[in-house]
């Protein structure tokens, strides 16, 4: 492979070319740099900086000729349509049969933010007149290249989706008919703890960096649906939109976690144009069982994986998983131009879909003693503990409304009395008497005189504005007799303020307290990188500050209870370990802590219940993908088998080649997946079929030709097991 296009008198071989490809797919921190000092230890030169240039240069000719014969070979397969890889991306999720049972749900996708794939901004250097450095003018080579793939949307495609590209995008859909007042507050009370982060760093970072991460869409099986680019700004919501629209577009009925499920449900619903088109499609937002843990628990009891129906015992938590492996991508591509890196990032995703996540696809005792236990008959009683806590929940989230014109009054009466002995205390000094000495006596008497005056004449206007407010409130609550302060009804009500401000200050407690608990969890996870690590040091930190002043808070409400209430410790605060310690079992308007569902047997009865009816989705949803599995490969081999021949027969034998090359890329795993799934059919309790059924998917349909793959699954195992053994 030629470094130059004319009078070349640098060439490098393909097979190192090949091996460096096949090498930074594998390990993304090998640059060409390091690769290229390799190669001269090999040959004992010294390193120059011009190798590297002359090698990144045949490198990008040689990607490009693998996307060219790419191209073809999905041309004459005809696979070259529009949206053609996302709808066939997950044969276990997208190859569906004929005589399917319907499911709930039936496409799961995930999709999230990262920062860690940035690309550093080439500016000049400019220097004030103080010597100061300040960033210039941009000074990027013009590149006009684009990545082969279809895994990118365009930035043009995203930005239709701004607040500024509302009014074209609006040409093309349909506002929805949904109301403002139509959205659930199933998310009520946690969307204000997810924003995105505004430290004066990243402000900083967004003129440093021209791409500030990436925003993928995943399936549950880790296939990489779509991807954009965040360009000079943080996760913002147009990101989530595009990805959100493009998908329903393609594929139809979607299931969608996203760390801010609960917003984003309400931002979509609400959306003029997205709104219309998700109603249409069913689309379900929902919370990652991760980043759900950070969620108030009503919302948890709407959004989190573990109690929603048709979910399975899946976690929507694919995309953390994925930038775990990812962000080795960045070493490479932190540095390169926008093509390298849209290079780099588009082979990885294609490796990985491969690779990776092609390669991976393939309790109810202990709940009935304690449902024995606990006298409860039917596992449906606890669904009918699930909408008590619900119903709870929602009690707490808003005062009744009596209450809180019961302690509005209370408040009033307090202030009135207040006013009305200020307006007392006034008249009783009275006005002073103004002397007829000096005329400077007089003066200072006559500005005391007019300053006592103003704030008689202020209080008295204050009093009768209370005492209007009162008489108001008194019409609406119909009391017949103003209360006293020795009153039946303002003790109540004055115990009620006092618990009002007890039971804030406890709610805020909890939050940073659970917070910071699975923060905590997270910091010891193994595979967390260092400068995520960091990051929640940093946030840890802060939380630490913010749990001491809500635990000074509560410490002077909880003294001011009659009788005082228990003061809590920072060594008991940072010992807190479990959910129940700090949830559900306190005391609030109403005491629960005799109702069975705050119990913790029976919150782990609970949790054991949806746990198996998300296990028995779960079945049934492999039930489904397992047949669609088989049936792709059967199908897939034979249709790549048929068109290999033909392509020969039409006198195109180099096409032919490369479409069994194309065979095999994917086809090395087949005998591993049908391995795997005949041991699994061994196992008691497997339900699923392992005979291949009859695809929706016509274009792999072809008479009389069948796979000699899979024609005796026997004797393939065995040659299978023989061919591996001998590497």
């Amino acid at each position: 492979m030629p470094a130059t296009a004319v009078f070349p008198s640098v060439v490098i071989t393909v097979r190192v070319l090949k091996v460096f490809w096949r090498l930074q797919l594998r390990c993304p921190r090998v640059g060409v740099q390091a690769f290229v000092h390799t190669l001269c230890d090999i040959h004992g030169v010294s390193p120059r900086g011009y190798l590297a240039t002359q090698f990144s240069v045949a490198f990008d000719v040689y990607l490009a000729i693998l996307a060219a014969v790419d191209k073809r070979v999905q041309t004459a397969l005809g696979r070259d349509t529009p949206n053609w890889r996302l709808k066939n991306a997950c044969p276990s999720c997208m190859y569906k049969l004929e005589g399917e049972v319907e499911i709930p749900l039936p496409f799961l996708a995930t999709i999230d933010g990262n920062n860690s794939l940035k690309r550093f901004w080439r500016r000049e250097k400019v220097v004030d007149v103080d010597g100061n450095i300040a960033p210039g003018a941009s000074r990027e080579r013009l590149d006009t290249r684009v990545p082969a793939g279809d895994y990118y949307l365009s930035r043009e495609e995203v930005d239709k989706w701004s607040k500024e590209g509302l009014k074209d995008l609006m040409r093309d859909f349909e506002p929805g008919d949904e109301e403002e007042g139509s959205v659930g507050d199933e998310g009520a009370g946690c969307s204000e703890r997810w924003q995105n982060m505004k430290e004066d760093s990243t402000a900083r970072a967004y003129g440093m960096y021209d791409k500030t991460g990436i925003f993928p869409a995943l399936c549950r099986h880790g296939f990489v649906l779509v991807i954009v680019d965040m360009v000079k700004s943080g996760e913002l919501a147009k990101y989530g939109f595009a990805v959100t629209a493009h998908l329903i577009c393609a594929l139809g009925k979607l299931g969608l976690g996203y760390d801010i499920g609960c917003k984003f449900a309400q931002m979509v619903r609400l959306h003029p144009a997205l709104a219309k088109l998700a109603a249409d499609n069913d689309f379900k937002a929902l919370v990652g069982a991760f980043h759900g843990h950070a969620h108030n628990h009503r919302c948890q009891l709407c959004n989190l994986t573990t109690y929603v129906p048709g979910v399975g015992l899946e976690d929507l938590e694919g995309c953390e998983k994925f930038f775990s492996k990812s962000n080795a991508l960045a070493a490479t591509t932190r540095y390169a131009t926008v093509f390298h890196r849209q290079q780099t990032i588009t082979s990885y995703l294609k490796h990985a879909d491969t690779a990776d996540a092609y390669q991976g696809l393939c309790t109810a005792v202990l709940l009935r003693e304690t449902m024995l236990s606990m006298g409860v008959e039917s596992r449906s009683v606890f669904e009918t503990w699930l909408e008590k806590e619900k119903v709870f929940l929602a009690t707490l989230s808003k005062e009744p409304a009596h209450e809180t014109l019961e302690m509005e009054y209370y408040q009033k009466l307090v202030n009135l009395q207040d006013l009305e002995e200020r307006v007392g205390i006034i008249t009783k000094v009275g006005l002073p008497i103004l002397p007829a000495n000096t005329d400077a006596t007089y003066a200072a008497a006559a500005s005391q005189t007019r300053r006592i005056e103003t704030q008689r004449r202020h209080a008295i206007e204050a009093r009768d504005k209370t005492l209007a407010v009162v008489a108001d409130l008194e019409l609406q609550l119909s009391i017949a007799r103003r209360w006293e302060n020795d009153g039946d009804d303002w003790i109540r009500v004055a115990k009620m303020v006092k618990n009002r401000r007890y039971q804030r200050a406890i709610d805020a407690l909890e939050g940073l307290v659970v917070a910071r608990m699975f923060e905590l969890s997270k910091v010891n996870m193994s595979d967390t990188g260092y400068k995520l690590r960091k990051h929640i040091a940093k946030a840890l930190q802060a939380r630490s500050k913010g749990v001491k002043a809500a635990l000074e808070r509560y410490n002077e409400a909880a003294t001011a209870m009659t009788p005082p209430c228990t003061q809590l410790s920072w060594e008991q605060i940072i010992n807190y370990a479990f959910l129940a310690d700090f949830d559900l079992l306190r005391d609030g308007r109403e005491d629960i802590r005799g109702e069975p569902w705050a119990q913790p047997a029976g919150r782990l009865a609970m949790d054991q219940h949806f746990k198996l009816l998300r296990a028995d989705e779960e079945i049934a949803r492999l039930n489904l993908e397992i047949p669609r599995l088989v049936t792709h490969m059967v199908d897939e081999d034979a249709f790549l088998i048929y068109q290999e021949r033909r392509l020969v027969h039409e006198g195109n034998p180099a096409l032919a080649h490369q479409v069994g090359v194309y065979r095999m890329e994917r086809g090395r795993f087949n005998a591993l997946h049908m391995e795997r799934l005949m041991k699994l059919s061994k196992e008691p309790g497997f339900t699923a079929s392992l005979t291949p059924g009859v695809s929706f998917n016509k274009e792999r349909r072809y008479v009389g030709c069948t796979s000699n793959i899979f024609v005796n699954l026997p004797s393939f195992l065995n040659a299978a097991r023989t061919c591996r053994a001998a590497g």
